[in-house]
C-alpha cells in the first residue's frame, strides 16, 4: 500500500509566512517604524483608526497588485514615478469615497487621507516586494502589511479614546467618575504610547525568534 504523505503545517508555507510576515515580525510601525505620523496624529477615535487603516490596507493591496502585473512593463528609470501615480490613482478613490459617504470621518482625518500618496509602507512594499515577485504573494504581502498596520491604529486607538473622552466609538464604556485624560487626546499622548507598544511588542518578538 502506498505510503500517506505527511500533512505540511499551514505554517510552514510560503503563502501563510508571507500574510502574517507584516502581522507580527514585519510589522511596519512596530518593526519598520513606518506610518507612525497618521498612527500619532488620527488615533485619538476608534472610527478614525478604522478608516484609515482601511484606507491604507486597499491601496496597498491594489497598489502591489497592479505594480506587481506591471513589473515586467517598468523602467527601472521612472519606477519610483510609476509607484506614486499608481497609489495616488487608489488614494484619490479613498479621498473621493469618504467624502461623499462619510464627510465627518473625511473632515476628522483631514489632511492624512492625502498623505498615503507618500506613506512609506505602501512605496516601500511596492519597491522591495511587489515589483519582484507574482500577483498572488504580492497581494498577499499587501494585505498582511495593512491589516499589521491597522490592528496598531485600533489597538493605539482603543486605549486613547477610552482614556481622553471615555468612550469606545461614541459608546461611553467609563463610569461616571472617570476624569477624561485630556493629554490622550493629542499627539504626546500618542507618541507615549506608540513608545510604551513598540517597547513590548518589540520584546515578545525577541522571545518569539528564540
Amino acid at each position: 500500500m502506498p505510503k500517506k504523505q505527511p500533512k505540511r503545517n499551514i505554517m510552514h508555507t510560503k503563502w501563510f509566512k508571507t500574510l502574517s510576515a507584516g502581522l507580527w515580525l514585519d510589522n511596519p510601525i512596530f518593526c519598520m517604524v513606518l506610518g507612525i505620523c497618521s498612527a500619532l496624529a488620527i488615533t485619538n477615535k476608534v472610527a478614525n483608526a478604522l478608516a484609515m487603516g482601511a484606507g491604507v490596507t486597499f491601496c496597498l493591496i491594489f497598489s502591489s497588485l497592479f505594480i506587481s502585473l506591471l513589473r515586467n512593463l517598468i523602467p527601472p528609470r521612472v519606477r519610483i514615478l510609476t509607484y506614486m501615480v499608481v497609489i495616488a490613482t487608489f488614494v484619490i478613490c479613498v479621498d473621493n469615497f469618504l467624502k461623499a459617504f462619510f464627510p465627518p470621518l473625511s473632515e476628522a482625518l483631514g489632511p492624512y487621507v492625502g498623505l498615503i500618496i507618500t506613506n512609506c509602507i505602501i512605496m516601500g512594499r511596492c519597491e522591495a516586494y511587489a515589483v519582484k515577485n507574482t500577483v498572488f504573494y504580492s497581494v498577499l504581502d499587501a494585505l498582511g502589511c495593512g491589516l499589521g498596520y491597522s490592528l496598531v491604529l485600533i489597538f493605539m486607538a482603543i486605549v486613547r479614546e477610552s482614556m481622553a473622552f471615555g468612550t469606545i466609538l461614541e459608546f461611553r464604556i467609563m463610569p461616571g467618575w472617570w476624569q477624561d485624560w485630556v493629554m490622550m487626546a493629542v499627539a504626546p499622548g500618542a507618541f507615549f504610547l506608540l513608545g510604551v507598544y513598540l517597547w513590548i511588542l518589540r520584546t515578545l518578538a525577541k522571545k518569539t525568534e528564540q
